[in-house]
C-alpha cells in the first residue's frame, strides 16, 4: 500500500494546489485548465530533474512506469484499486448527476438547487483520487481519458460521457492495447505507447472534424 498511499498524497496535494490557486469566488473551467497545465509543467520538470540525478537502472525502470505500461503487474497492484473503486466509484456514480447540472453553468446549478462549492470540491477529490490509485498501479497511460469518453458518447447517443460506459471503455482500450503489445507487435513496448498512438490520431480528427462543423 505504501506507492497507492503515497500517490494518492501527492494527488491530494496537488488537486489542493489546483483548487486553491483557481478559486476566485468559484471555479471557471478555463482558469482550471490553464492552472493544471503549468502545475504539470513545474510537476514534469520536478520528474525530469529526478531522472537526471538518478541511478541508469532506476531511470530505466522509472522511465517505462512514466510512458504507462502494465508489464509485471499483479493481484497485488490490483488490490489497492479495487478497494479504491469500492469507496469512489459509488460516490463518483452520485456526482454523475451533479455534473450533468454543472455543465449548464454556475448561476443555473445554483437556480437548480446545487451546492455549487461543495459540489466542485467534491468532484475535484474524487477524480483525484480515481488519477492517483490507477496511476500508482499502470502510471500515465496517455489519451485515455481524452479520447474513451467522445467514443462512449457516440455510441451511446447521449447528450454527454456517460461515466460507467467511458470505464468500460477505457478497460477495454488499455487491455486490449496491452495484448496487442504482447502478441501482435514483434518487440512488447508500455501500453501508453500504443494508446497515444490510437488516441491522437483519433482526438486530431475529432478536431478537425469540429471545426469543419462549426464553420458549415
Amino acid at each position: 500500500m505504501g506507492i497507492p498511499l503515497a500517490a494518492l498524497l501527492g494527488a491530494l496535494g496537488t488537486g489542493l494546489l489546483l483548487f486553491l490557486l483557481t478559486w476566485r469566488a468559484g471555479i471557471d473551467g478555463y482558469r482550471l485548465v490553464l492552472v493544471g497545465i503549468a502545475l504539470w509543467s513545474i510537476g514534469t520538470a520536478l520528474t525530469d530533474w529526478l531522472l537526471t540525478n538518478a541511478e541508469i537502472h532506476d531511470a530505466a525502470s522509472a522511465y517505462v512506469w512514466i510512458t504507462g505500461s502494465l508489464n509485471a503487474r499483479t493481484w497485488d497492484h490490483a488490490a489497492p484499486l479495487a478497494i479504491a473503486l469500492a469507496v469512489l466509484l459509488p460516490v463518483a456514480l452520485a456526482l454523475s448527476r451533479v455534473l450533468a447540472v454543472l455543465q449548464f453553468g454556475d448561476d443555473t446549478a445554483r437556480g437548480l438547487g446545487v451546492r455549487l462549492q461543495p459540489a466542485q470540491a467534491a468532484t475535484v477529490l474524487v477524480a483525484v483520487g480515481c488519477i492517483a490509485f490507477a496511476v500508482s498501479a499502470a502510471g500515465p497511460v496517455t489519451f485515455v481519458a481524452l479520447v474513451v469518453p467522445q467514443i462512449a458518447v457516440r455510441l451511446t447517443g447521449g447528450p454527454r460521457p456517460p461515466l460507467l460506459a467511458s470505464g468500460l471503455l477505457g478497460a477495454v482500450l488499455v487491455v486490449g492495447a496491452d495484448l496487442v503489445t504482447r502478441t501482435v507487435l514483434p518487440e512488447a513496448l508500455p501500453v501508453g505507447i500504443l494508446t497515444a498512438v490510437i488516441g491522437a490520431p483519433y482526438l486530431l480528427w475529432l478536431l478537425v472534424r469540429g471545426r469543419r462543423g462549426s464553420t458549415v
